[in-house]
């Protein structure tokens, strides 16, 4: 898995609708995601997800006023149930000259009941990218794993909390040991090395996410 820092061909972004991840202040954030976008696209593709053909109209009329509608952002019509791609998307690995996607079980952080439209997500990202799509298994088990829970720096070494991986507290792997979770990194995604802090950030929702602190 190469490191966030190195070249790649796209941002994968989903256009934000779910009110309740923002209680009370949601009307600025499809702004700031017409931001992102607009900067993004000066330099690099944007496969942009929207719920369906009417989102997709009134997120092309913002981008269009925010002076963010490039010819380089793609649509895709997606229903979401949230937004956060790094969690829920699939992991665009390098094997020799191949592209695959590593594609790990997604279920809300083991915390919400609304994440199933989000579980299929990474799979329709594969086939967009012409990428063959990877399932990492422990023990027959297709493992539940978010992007936010780990950072890698492309050469060997991943970083990751023992607060979100190893905690009883919103447990995505019940019986997953901490050699089953290297394993699992040094096969699917060539980290050899795998480096445990404590905890995260007190109070964040994911239960210890690393990429709060990285």
């Amino acid at each position: 898995m190469p490191a966030e820092w190195e070249p790649h061909a796209a941002t994968w972004l989903a256009w934000p609708h779910y009110h309740g991840d923002w209680p009370g202040k949601f009307e600025p954030i499809p702004w700031v995601h017409a931001e992102i976008v607009r900067n993004l696209a000066r330099h690099e593709r944007v496969e942009l997800i929207v719920n369906d053909a009417a989102a997709e109209r009134q997120v092309r009329k913002l981008l269009d006023k925010a002076n963010a509608l490039a010819t380089n952002v793609r649509f895709h019509r997606w229903p979401t149930n949230r937004v956060w791609m790094r969690d829920s998307g699939c992991a665009f690995v390098k094997h020799d000259s191949d592209l695959l996607a590593t594609k790990f079980r997604f279920n809300a952080w083991a915390k919400y009941s609304n994440w199933r439209h989000d579980e299929k997500i990474g799979t329709l990202m594969a086939k967009t990218a012409n990428a063959q799509e990877i399932r990492p298994l422990s023990h027959d088990a297709h493992v539940v794993l978010e992007g936010g829970s780990i950072d890698v720096n492309g050469c060997g070494t991943l970083l990751t909390t023992e607060e979100c991986l190893l905690s009883k507290v919103q447990q995505r792997n019940p019986g997953m040991s901490r050699k089953d979770y290297e394993k699992v990194f040094a096969d699917y995604l060539g980290a050899l090395h795998t480096i445990w802090l404590g905890c995260g950030i007190f109070g964040d929702d994911t239960h210890g996410h690393v990429d709060d602190l990285t």
